[in-house]
């Protein structure tokens, strides 16, 4: 049987709250911390009748979905779910496995639903709409904005950023290699690892290079695709690939160890994704961004604790807790880095950087004043939305998932992989 969610009788104004800065308006949320947290003065929240289930494309072997695995059992177990309140499903296709899963979940009696991956949802909005009394919330999605379902949700995070901060990192060790003659500045030619040719990997190389741009003017950059989120022996030869055509730093967007140990085999400094690599990799990680989806988690459970809507599409950032990076390995990262990644961190805090600032970069020679960005997805991918203005790009403000597709001078595609 559906289960209706339970209203708390006496939530006040959300006085603990912190505020998200939501794609089409500002929501709320809070940071997650004891078994109830505070809805207003004498009011706690009640987790003790929720249930929450979670779909997982992969397993803990791939560190995107490890990613969301780990910060799954961080926001449940802060807020007190016991084991019985938490149901995780893993290795589930972007099939007619996910709608299946889906529905097993409701069935289940879960409250909230949760799908970590791009090809998941149709499949989750097709169970929505059977199930109009739970909550289902989808990771980097673009849909919700435009279905207007009561009960279907997207959320991501302003990774960009993160991925500007690792680019630093980036550029500063290519500075140090310039400066001891390991390459002369035009050499300084870096190498990515992506996935796929959507704008989510085309946005997150872009802003890694431009991160690393702001340091090492000279710097350029090849990118190598696999067609795959997930394949080991296609990511490490991508890898290497790209180190056979002088990359002397390699990044990536793909969600397996196979570039960073390829890199640890060859002595060539690496800058990783969604997680730490040292203890594979102690000589040549660098750093690594990830989103940190525990924020988001403690949120959806709080909204329906507290019998408050959920955003249709919620995105975090640095300031809320949701883009964060892992310690600087000094033992392979350039002296000064950990102070380069701090303030542009504070210029990020302040308002006064903007990763696809259209004074940083050029298209085809160019420098940008208007791009019409397909933020509206249709079947066409229509551009519907004027995403320059005020002199930068305006990412993932006008819908969480990733919209910055454009070809920036200074990168060269390798191969095309959709």
């Amino acid at each position: 049987m559906k289960k209706v969610f339970k209203v708390l009788a006496l939530v006040l104004a959300l006085s603990m709250v912190v505020a998200f800065a939501a794609c089409g308006g500002n929501e709320e949320t809070t940071a997650a911390n004891d078994e109830t947290t505070t809805a207003g003065e004498g009011t706690a929240l009640d987790f003790s009748d929720i249930k929450i289930g979670f779909i997982f494309l992969h397993d803990e072997n791939s560190t995107y979905d490890k990613n969301f695995i780990d910060a799954a059992k961080e926001a449940t177990s802060a807020l007190g779910l016991t084991e019985d309140q938490v149901v995780m499903y893993s290795n589930i296709a972007e099939s007619s496995a996910c709608y299946d899963t889906a529905c097993d979940l409701a069935e289940d009696g879960c409250d909230i639903i949760f799908a970590d991956s791009f090809g998941h949802e149709d499949f989750m909005i097709q169970a929505a709409k059977e199930y109009p009394d739970v909550q289902f919330c989808h990771a980097t999605g673009t849909k919700a904005h435009t279905e207007g379902l009561s009960n279907y949700h997207n959320a991501f995070a302003s990774i960009y950023e993160g991925r500007y901060l690792a680019g630093i990192a980036a550029g500063m060790k290519l500075n140090e290699m310039i400066a001891a003659g390991e390459i002369t500045a035009d050499q300084a030619k870096m190498g990515y690892v992506g996935a796929f040719t959507y704008a989510e990997v085309i946005s997150g190389y872009s802003s890694f290079y431009l991160g690393a741009k702001s340091v090492c003017p000279t710097v350029t950059m090849d990118v190598q695709f696999t067609g795959s989120w997930y394949d080991e022996q296609a990511e490490k030869e991508a890898a290497v690939t790209l180190m056979s055509k002088d990359c002397v730093l390699i990044s990536q967007h793909a969600d397996s160890m196979g570039a960073p140990t390829a890199c640890e085999a060859e002595g060539v400094p690496n800058v990783s994704y969604n997680g730490s690599t040292i203890a594979a990799c102690p000589n040549t990680f660098i750093v690594s961004s990830r989103i940190n989806w525990a924020p988001y988690f403690t949120y959806i459970l709080e909204c329906v604790a507290g019998g408050t809507e959920i955003a249709a599409d919620w995105c975090g950032g640095i300031k809320e807790g949701s883009v964060v990076l892992t310690d600087v390995n000094e033992a392979a990262a350039a002296e000064g880095t950990q102070k380069a990644i701090d303030d542009a961190k504070a210029k990020f805090l302040d308002g006064t950087l903007k990763v696809f600032d259209t004074a940083t970069f050029t298209m085809n020679g160019e420098t940008l004043t208007t791009y019409m960005a397909d933020v509206d997805t249709d079947a066409d991918y229509t551009a519907d939305t004027e995403a320059i203005a005020d002199g930068y790009f305006h990412e993932s403000e006008y819908r969480s998932a990733p919209y910055f597709d454009l070809r920036i001078d200074g990168i060269t595609l390798l191969n095309e992989k959709f």
